[in-house]
């Protein structure tokens, strides 16, 4: 009988797993695909490190203004796909070996749920006091006429070669991001979305400044689309494309290969909740209380499997929460996870960042705001004759002048605004940014520099 049975080795389980082993807990986890879940195999790792190859080409170019000469160049995929192979092995191997060297039973295989206080996995049952659900979640893909022509977002990690031309539906950050990758690594790329701007949760000026970067680094954007049908095309040459998407109105998109990133939808459909008393929503998210519980006694959940906010810094806090709650005893009770002040970042090209609320949303919630916006051409493009700009802007309560948000377009946005984070987290007024002596020269002194709210759009 184990004291915790994690159902998932991605970044909440196995938190959850540690955590509840240095505890003093009795601990297994189970995991039927690959340790450290989607982050560490076909997410933000490798993504990122794709991200990293692919802006070399831009980089290649911005040296000539500082007095470098590069021969020809030439990019090789296969070497990026094996490279990366061997980072990502490298770490699945460090994620088994840590919950090993915590105490934590390792067991290989799918977990499914036979009644509230058993599982089994390959005919095999177990039984704990509690278990965690922390299965995670998986790209959707709609159905329609030749969709079994398209790939998902998780595939371009493992394609055997890249398409001269490509489309990637979608307008979230995963397709934003993909779209730059391909675009820079040299694919002929289209944006394809059903909606009329992308990042549908960012900050409107984030939102447009990006929408013309990526235009301006020359990926072509569709915007309020929709694919109908996808069918083969026989003189792939002559028509631009082997696959034809018919868009409606009598308009169609020929292309090599088509990539989806339309949201990612919970992983619980295959662990057996109908023999539980666990809730599901409509989504097939598990419904949990305030404390990662769910209808069931004993079965807790955290992670994208709860739908709530699908980052794995949130699945490790709440991963946490849930093994401190279970036993860590007076001295070492949970604090509660505040989600309406959490940093997020799209690996874009140019990159972008937002800590706390947009401008929408601040002037929803705050009787009046001041908006402090800066645009412009980073030192570093001055010489190289790149047009990328970079956008900053910050959201002040007049009442308490505290800063509300902070929000960023532009190179290295994720490391400035993690660092912003903390200061809006801790309630820092514009005055103390304004007393802030800034770092010249940088991008983020610009931060600590702005004195001139903008007025009402």
């Amino acid at each position: 009988m184990y004291d915790l049975f994690v159902i998932g080795a991605g970044s909440g389980g196995v938190r959850a797993a540690r955590t509840a082993a240095a505890l003093g807990a009795k601990v297994a986890i189970a995991e039927d695909r690959f340790y450290g879940g989607t982050c560490v195999n076909v997410g933000c790792v490798p993504k990122k490190l794709f991200m990293y190859a692919s802006h070399y080409g831009e980089d290649f170019g911005d040296s000539a203004g500082y007095g470098w000469s590069v021969s020809q160049t030439s990019f090789d995929w296969p070497t990026l796909v094996a490279n990366k192979d061997t980072e990502i092995n490298r770490l699945k191997g460090i994620y088994r070996n840590m919950l090993l060297q915590a105490g934590v039973d390792v067991i290989d295989g799918r977990a499914r749920f036979e009644s509230n206080n058993e599982v089994s996995i390959d005919g095999q049952r177990y039984q704990a006091k509690n278990f965690l659900i922390a299965s995670g979640s998986r790209s959707f893909l709609p159905h329609f006429p030749g969709s079994e022509f398209v790939s998902l977002s998780d595939d371009l990690f493992s394609l055997p070669s890249l398409p001269k031309r490509a489309v990637v539906v979608g307008g979230g950050y995963i397709a934003v991001e993909f779209a730059g990758i391909l675009n820079g690594l040299g694919v002929e790329v289209t944006l394809l979305h059903r909606g009329p701007q992308l990042l549908r949760r960012f900050d409107i000026d984030i939102r447009q400044e990006l929408h013309r970067e990526l235009a301006g680094k020359g990926i072509r954007l569709l915007l309020e689309r929709q694919v109908h049908e996808i069918t083969e095309v026989v003189d792939a040459e002559d028509q631009g494309g082997r696959l034809k998407l018919d868009l409606g109105h009598d308009e169609a998109e020929f292309t090599d290969h088509v990539f989806y990133a339309t949201g990612r939808v919970p992983n619980s459909d295959a662990l057996g909740l109908e023999n539980t008393e666990v809730e599901t929503g409509a989504r097939g998210e598990v419904l949990v209380d305030e404390h990662y519980r769910t209808a069931a006694a004993g079965i807790y959940a955290v992670g994208d499997v709860i739908d709530r906010v699908q980052l794995t810094p949130v699945a490790l806090a709440e991963g946490m929460f849930v093994a401190r709650d279970l036993f860590g005893g007076e001295a070492n009770l949970p604090r509660p996870i505040d989600y309406t002040q959490i940093a997020s970042a799209v690996f874009s090209q140019p990159s972008a960042a937002s800590i706390g609320p947009s401008e929408e949303e601040a002037r929803m919630k705050y009787a009046d705001v001041s908006i402090f916006r800066s645009s412009f051409r980073r030192l570093k493009n001055t010489l190289s004759g790149n047009p990328e700009r970079t956008l900053m802007k910050l959201i002040v309560d007049k009442a308490t002048d505290k800063v509300l948000a902070a929000h960023m377009v532009g190179p290295d946005a994720g490391e400035i605004i993690q660092g912003l984070a903390v200061a809006i987290k801790a309630g820092a007024t514009k005055d103390d940014f304004d007393s802030t002596i800034g770092i010249h020269p940088t991008s983020a002194e610009e931060f600590v520099t702005m004195r001139t709210p903008v007025e009402p759009t």
